[in-house]
């Protein structure tokens, strides 16, 4: 390869810097060299070096969602490949852009199944199951077409991951340089305007409410402006677990994540809620106690998916639409139409409350850690989680989030992805630190991706919530299996040798008193840091809902 001509590897460098990425995540591997050649010798792109595609792949989708920008991944063919596929089946869950970049063998071997090095017979299909798209560049003069197809795809609602393959022979192929680039502009669709006449219906009951909610989800994130104005007409609002923060919730007519699950008090006033607006969620089984949860009988849903129509929940209305756009539509006509209750803000403030300080008594030892934690970080800190009991219990219920893209969560419910989502965060930041609080089990899931976080230099805290087991998987081997606790105590590390391992600053919690004063420390730290939040001196984390009996799906379960 000569260093004066232009290859598909240099377009693949070239199109990524055209189209405002400044940051990728992947593993050089044999098949990707030409790529990441043209994104090295260019110097016009962040490379992050993860250790594993797996958590190259957590990191891309943690950076895509709190950005608002596409999420780069490079990984080998082959079992590099399937590797990345949890993370990229997370982005899926989280509807998060990622465009991951895949080689392949040459092409007078695919599909043959003839032993080449990373052959993986079905890899199309396999990428294909997790993402929103497949490609598969099948010559150097398509190679430009492909990936403005693919990055466009991804970027366009409902986002998600796409996956493209590109030939090891077709990246080393030289071309002539497509002046195209020059001007490149993806073809995005624009937002979905929504329809009169289903605008209108969903406004005539809405105008009847006196009790109205908002339940906002991951489609409505960059629609806090048009959610407020309905809030200022005198709608509460509820987040699903996806779509925190597009209100900030300290907000007193914003219950948060708390929309109900876990929260008797919740589940009390919905029946008193005349007509609730759902915008932009799935309504996930997850979260909904499948579905055991019972919402306000008039339902009015808006999303751009038209499958989401009487999906979990039946609806009165449904109008597919982008959700600001929809949302303003509908405040400009219900401005002097609805009239709410006397009262029912005050109502709702009290009940909020009241609802969060009854759940904070189900914590025990740990009933403080929600507000003691959120005063220690700053405003704008970036709230990332691994399915830790912690985050099960009140991280994603109670902790406040104050912006659309403050918060990061494995929507999937999988163990593991807290360290490498809160690294993509952390590189997504622009000067914001994030935290990730990781379980000890879920944190050596990925343990290797420590050293990507030091290298990188990282502006992260990792908080290890450590109660030397799978505390989430014991709650539910106490509630349905009678206590059997069977393979839920693996051995982990040593965590203040591993920090001196790596060569992190490490700050140990061993009680409540200590949180917020060692996590403050942290977050003055530069770079990364590792904080030990000792459950075992604390004391043992009481079952929360529904392993305590107190949720709707717990009481059905049990009888």
């Amino acid at each position: 390869m000569s260093d004066s001509a232009y290859y598909v590897g240099d377009l693949v460098a070239e199109f990524l810097s055209r189209i405002g990425v400044t940051t990728c995540f992947g593993i050089v591997s044999v098949h990707n060299i030409p790529m990441l050649d043209g994104i090295g010798r260019r110097n016009a792109i962040r490379y992050v070096m993860a250790r594993g595609e797996m958590g190259g792949a957590h990191m891309a989708d943690a950076y895509a969602r709190v950005s608002g920008h596409l999420g780069v991944l490079f990984s080998s063919t082959g079992p590099g490949a399937a590797n990345a596929v949890p993370g990229l089946a997370e982005a899926q869950f989280a509807g998060s852009p990622v465009l991951h970049i895949t080689g392949q063998t040459p092409t007078k071997f695919i599909d043959r199944e003839l032993g080449t090095v990373h052959d993986l017979p079905g890899q199309p299909q396999m990428l294909g199951a997790v993402c929103k798209g497949m490609f598969r560049v099948r010559s150097a003069p398509e190679a430009l077409g492909v990936l403005t197809q693919a990055a466009a795809l991804a970027l366009t609602a409902p986002r998600g991951p796409v996956s493209v393959e590109i030939p090891i022979d077709i990246q080393r192929t030289a071309i002539a340089r497509p002046a195209a680039l020059d001007g490149l502009v993806l073809p995005v669709p624009p937002p979905l305007p929504p329809a009169e006449a289903a605008l209108e219906e969903a406004a005539e009951i809405l105008a009847r409410a006196k009790r109205p909610m908002l339940w906002l989800g991951n489609g409505a994130k960059e629609a806090g402006a048009a959610a407020s104005r309905l809030m200022e007409l005198g709608f509460g609002v509820v987040s699903s677990w996806n779509g925190r923060g597009i209100v900030p919730e300290d907000h007193p007519m914003s219950l948060g994540g708390l929309h109900g699950n876990g929260s008797a008090r919740v589940q009390d006033f919905y029946r008193s809620v005349d007509a609730m607006l759902v915008v932009g969620s799935r309504l996930r089984g997850h979260e909904m106690m499948e579905f055991a949860l019972k919402l306000p009988e008039t339902l009015v849903r808006v999303d751009v998916d038209p499958r989401a129509d009487g999906r979990g929940y039946a609806s009165q209305a449904f109008v597919c639409g982008d959700a600001g756009l929809t949302m303003d539509a509908l405040a400009d006509r219900l401005r002097g139409r609805i009239q709410v209750a006397p009262g029912y803000r005050e109502e709702f403030a009290a009940m909020k409350r009241e609802a969060v300080a009854e759940y904070c008594t189900q914590l025990g030892p740990y009933a403080e850690f929600p507000a003691l934690l959120r005063d220690a970080m700053p405003r704008d800190a970036l709230w990332v989680r691994d399915i830790t009991i912690s985050n099960s219990a009140w991280g994603n219920r109670i902790f406040p989030v104050y912006g659309p893209r403050d918060a990061v969560h494995p929507v999937s419910a999988a163990i593991g992805p807290g360290l490498p989502l809160g690294i993509g965060a952390a590189m997504a930041g622009g000067g914001r630190k994030a935290i990730a609080m990781v379980g000890d089990g879920g944190f050596q899931v990925n343990l290797q991706e420590l050293w990507t976080a030091v290298q990188e230099r990282a502006e992260l805290v990792i908080m290890v919530m450590n109660d030397r087991g799978y505390g989430v998987i014991k709650h539910i081997q106490g509630a349905f299996q009678d206590g059997r606790f069977y393979f839920a105590d693996p051995a982990g590390p040593d965590l203040p040798g591993l920090a001196a391992l790596a060569g992190l600053p490490y700050f140990r919690v061993g009680s409540a008193a200590e949180l917020g004063p060692q996590v403050a420390k942290a977050f003055a730290t530069p770079g990364p840091s590792l904080v030990e939040v000792d459950m075992t001196a604390i004391g043992a984390f009481p079952p929360y809902a529904p392993f305590n009996r107190m949720g709707i799906w717990a009481k059905q379960a049990a009888e």
